[in-house]
């Protein structure tokens, strides 16, 4: 297994792995329909944008040439955190690679990152129904802000809970 920064031609790998994720740990959360109705094209138009943002850090986990999982993180903006200054936007893993040890890989890196860079805290943002919250718990993260209003598609609101590592030292 290979984690690396994302090239732009790696924009279709990760758009694959983000529909295929959000259909696998939404279910059952998201309604159905909008699940289904998921692009990949769209999500690697997401994605080439997102790969080219100065100051972005986009990781792809690699195997066998193949993209299985990525991260996303860039400097927390808003401000409302109290001095958290990075923002893990997002974590997938295929399914059949979950509780390898390889979300933990990602989100170390990510923090390598984060901290050549000057960032040493960092916030993510999961709905409060995702099994992630336990793995963000596990990997010492606290909870900072439980219950917020969201909704994603026609379904039913649903609601976020911000999770905070205050010194990347203390994780894992």
């Amino acid at each position: 297994m290979k984690i690396r920064r994302a090239k732009d031609q790696d924009a279709e790998g990760i758009a694959k792995v983000h529909v295929e994720t959000w259909r696998t740990a939404y279910r059952g959360i998201i309604d159905d329909e909008y699940l289904a109705a998921l692009s990949v094209e769209k999500r690697a138009e997401l994605w080439h944008r997102n790969i080219a943002i100065p100051g972005n850090i986009v990781l792809v986990a690699e195997e066998n040439g193949r993209i299985v999982g990525f991260a996303d993180g860039s400097q927390e903006e808003t401000g409302e955190y109290g001095g958290f200054k990075g923002d893990v936007t997002c974590l997938y893993v295929l399914e059949e690679h979950q509780g390898t040890g390889l979300g933990k890989a990602l989100l170390q890196e990510l923090f390598q990152v984060f901290q050549k860079e000057g960032i040493r805290s960092a916030i993510v943002k999961v709905l409060k129904e995702n099994d992630a919250c336990s793995f963000y718990e596990h990997t010492g993260a606290r909870l900072l802000k439980d219950a917020i209003p969201i909704k994603i598609g026609s379904g039913r609101e649903l609601e976020l809970c911000v999770y905070g590592w205050k010194d990347f030292n203390a994780a894992f």
